[in-house]
């Protein structure tokens, strides 16, 4: 039961937070306009929906799904595919598409995500980058805040073998900044002025938070995330340069195919669907940061961003001090969702991390980041992750079960 003082606190924080709204509603008029724009375009018609099987040859909604992919992000090239399982598969696909024996990864925002460890093969795991004889460096965010573009001009510079420059646009498991598009897109023609190397973004949790998409030789994302509008069941996209997009689809499918095949089951109706509303879905996910946010704040607890910072993603950084306030927290979250409300998140070894994690997700798919959701390693200072929302109505009712959970826990 939400007490009436957190209801009155709530109306407050929305009030206080009504310009903010109405800045997110245009950035997403103006992107659901750029959608229709790449629809219209490419005449999308029902016959677009219509599945194919075995090879999966002359699957023309498969093909104007790519080409919308493509144009809405403002790339040559594309593809997007509903048996791409994760965020992860997508950025391994392409990592594995643009390096060969020899090259260097260079990741220039400090250490990635931890379901990427494995993929660069830091432990020397079997089939991993390192195994395939692909080197590895890194440099930290400057202060953990900005690009060390000195760094890594320098690098570049001295290192002839670096052939990826990998971006992670948002923020994982850590408290930095999100980076925002036009950080990143400096960034690519710093990159591109002194070496030839592909520019590489990881652009998850980021896509539709902005007028634009960062500049890069290639970008992939999940469609559990913010591009498939919480409407694709699974999938994932790459778009970038003609020439990035073509090694990624041969490592996808098989040198000399790339993308002229693969089934799509039925699935091209949910993937153009979920574009369709991703706009919005983005939109309705960012404003239940902002109240989450301002909401947290008040009640006394950290949070990044500040309530009144627009946003480069759909990440909300709650700290909560504690591992009891954090379980709370997700316990919370877990309560106001729609699907397995009366289940009890609990933290596990989950494969991938090297901390035990905690996870809030009571949405129609599984895993999907995009629906209300929370999560976070149990370690210091246990901070919580949340994103996500399909509906504001839905987030804002998610968040003040987890509030009112994380007062009772006091």
């Amino acid at each position: 039961m939400i007490s009436p003082e957190l209801r009155a606190l709530a109306r407050q924080c929305e009030d206080e937070l009504k310009d903010i709204f109405l800045q997110t509603d245009e950035i997403s008029a103006y992107n659901t306009e750029k959608v229709l724009s790449a629809f219209s375009e490419f005449q999308l018609s029902e016959r677009h929906f219509n599945p194919t099987t075995g090879y999966g040859y002359n699957d023309d909604g498969r093909d104007a799904a790519d080409r919308i992919f493509a144009r809405v992000f403002g790339c040559e090239d594309g593809f997007v595919r509903h048996n791409i399982i994760s965020g992860t598969h997508a950025i391994t696909i392409g990592l594995f598409g643009l390096l060969r024996p020899g090259d260097t990864l260079y990741c220039v925002t400090g250490t990635p995500y931890d379901t990427l460890l494995g993929v660069i093969g830091l432990k020397g795991e079997s089939g991993s980058l390192c195994d395939f004889g692909i080197k590895y460096r890194e440099t930290a965010l400057a202060g953990g805040k900005q690009l060390n573009i000195d760094e890594i001009i320098r690098v570049l510079n001295e290192d002839k073998s670096v052939k990826v420059v990998y971006i992670q646009r948002s923020k994982g498991y850590s408290e930095r900044r999100t980076l925002t598009e036009k950080e990143i897109t400096t960034l690519y023609d710093t990159v591109k002025s002194v070496s030839d190397a592909y520019v590489y973004v990881d652009n998850c949790y980021g896509e539709f938070t902005n007028t634009e998409e960062p500049k890069a030789d290639l970008l992939a994302g999940s469609l559990i995330k913010n591009a498939g509008g919480g409407m694709a069941d699974t999938g994932g996209y790459l778009v970038g340069t003609k020439k990035a997009v073509s090694l990624a689809a041969e490592r996808y499918t098989v040198p000399c195919i790339g993308t002229e095949a693969g089934a799509t089951l039925g699935q091209n109706k949910s993937i153009l669907k979920g574009i369709f509303y991703a706009p919005h879905t983005v939109a309705n996910a960012k404003k239940t940061a902002h109240f989450a946010a301002l909401l947290f704040q008040k009640l006394g607890y950290g949070v990044n961003p500040d309530p009144f910072e627009m946003r480069e993603d759909i990440v909300q950084i709650i700290s909560l001090g504690t591992p009891e306030k954090l379980t709370a927290f997700c316990q919370g979250i877990q309560t106001g969702s729609p699907v397995d409300s009366f289940a009890l998140p609990v933290p596990w070894d989950m494969p991938g991390y090297e901390d035990k994690i905690i996870m809030a997700a009571g949405a129609f798919t599984q895993g999907s980041s995009i629906e209300l959701s929370a999560d976070a390693p149990l370690r210091a200072p246990y901070c919580v992750y949340m994103q996500g929302g399909l509906t504001y109505e839905s987030g804002r009712y998610g968040v003040l079960t987890a509030a009112q959970r994380v007062i009772e826990s006091n």
